[in-house]
């Protein structure tokens, strides 16, 4: 509703009878969640669905869940202490996933070549290390 000296207000209204109001709050939170879940594969894929047979949208659907999942778990696993871990697709494809890198092999190991003044550099080096194995 308002902020007052850092504090925000909120409330929400529902008929729901017999549970205590901290339950209501997290099954409140719990929705809030979802919806964050549903629009974040509307951005990776679910918006539309591009055939026209049943069973080819239903592949579609379990890629979008796939790429989702493999999102998620990167930004979990690449960037637990950063704000990345948060981003939303549209974010993570503007900063991160759109740059021309470069994995080459020498000496038995892998290497990401990055572009020198793309601003997102250190996040991706960061995340590239957590990534690797060992």
């Amino acid at each position: 509703m308002t902020d007052e000296d850092g504090w925000r207000i909120t409330c929400f209204a529902i008929n729901t009878k017999g549970w205590r109001l901290a339950d209501l709050e997290v099954r409140h939170r719990q929705r809030a969640r979802a919806e964050d879940r549903i629009r974040n594969l509307k951005d990776t894929g679910l918006r539309n669905l591009p055939f026209h047979g049943f069973a080819q949208n239903q592949i579609w659907l379990e890629i979008i869940a796939l790429a989702a999942d493999l999102l998620v778990w990167t930004q979990n696993l690449a960037w637990h202490d950063h704000p990345a871990r948060r981003w939303e697709p549209k974010r993570l494809r503007l900063r991160l996933l759109s740059v021309a890198g470069r994995i080459t092999r020498s000496g038995r190991r892998r290497r990401l070549r990055l572009p020198r003044h793309w601003p997102w550099n250190n996040l991706l080096d960061t995340g590239w290390a957590a990534l690797q194995p060992g």
